[in-house]
């Protein structure tokens, strides 16, 4: 079934009109293929030459964009988890953090995407280009749209002024990578709450601590 049906993938894409299409079309139906191997597989059989015949982009183009698996799986992972990652802004901050965050934490342990990073992260520590994509490709992509919402939230009153917003991303996510990466603790909603409600304790307009 999974060769039936990467070959009418290969059929549908080649049939587009290779060399036609614009970039972001191209560059777009690359990761799109890329996630998808990514969350129904893994990382271990993801290679140049399957997503070549996938995407019906050349190898070629593929190494002109991405100049590694790593960096590739990385992007691809992002583009993959972006929209269920995308970060709320209803008003209220405490009930946007909960919903990001359980949404990360679903991604991460209850999704072939969580292993996919994990693995990802892990070779990173010992490949400095890996590191390099991870930061370009995915964290800091993360980092940005969390401190964009985390901006507004101050800029509202909820979050004291002088509050370093990089720090408090560091802080929410990284207690979360932390339970994922060094698995002593389960990552349970009673901790994201307990989480949150910690940090908004010492950083809100009116923590009890003036």
């Amino acid at each position: 079934m999974a060769k039936e049906s990467e070959g009418a993938a290969v059929r549908e894409r080649s049939g587009r009109g290779r060399g036609r299409r614009p970039m972001d079309e191209v560059r777009a139906d690359v990761l799109r293929t890329v996630g998808e191997l990514l969350l129904a597989e893994g990382t271990a059989d993801l290679t140049f030459e399957r997503v070549a015949r996938l995407s019906g982009v050349s190898k070629t183009t593929l190494y002109k964009w991405w100049p590694s698996k790593g960096a590739l799986a990385l992007d691809g992972h992002f583009h993959a988890v972006q929209e269920t990652l995308a970060f709320p802004d209803t008003g209220d901050i405490r009930a946007d953090l909960l919903e990001q965050l359980r949404a990360f934490a679903h991604v991460m342990t209850r999704t072939p995407g969580g292993r996919v990073l994990a693995e990802l992260i892990g070779q990173a520590q010992t490949d400095a280009e890996l590191a390099s994509a991870y930061r370009e490709l995915y964290s800091s992509q993360r980092r940005r749209l969390a401190v964009e919402r985390l901006g507004r939230a101050r800029e509202s009153g909820q979050i004291r002024a002088d509050v370093n917003l990089q720090v408090l991303v560091d802080q929410l996510w990284g207690a979360v990578y932390h339970r994922l990466l060094i698995p002593d603790e389960p990552v349970t909603d009673d901790f994201l709450v307990a989480l949150v409600d910690n940090l908004l304790i010492g950083i809100g307009p009116h923590s009890g601590h003036d």
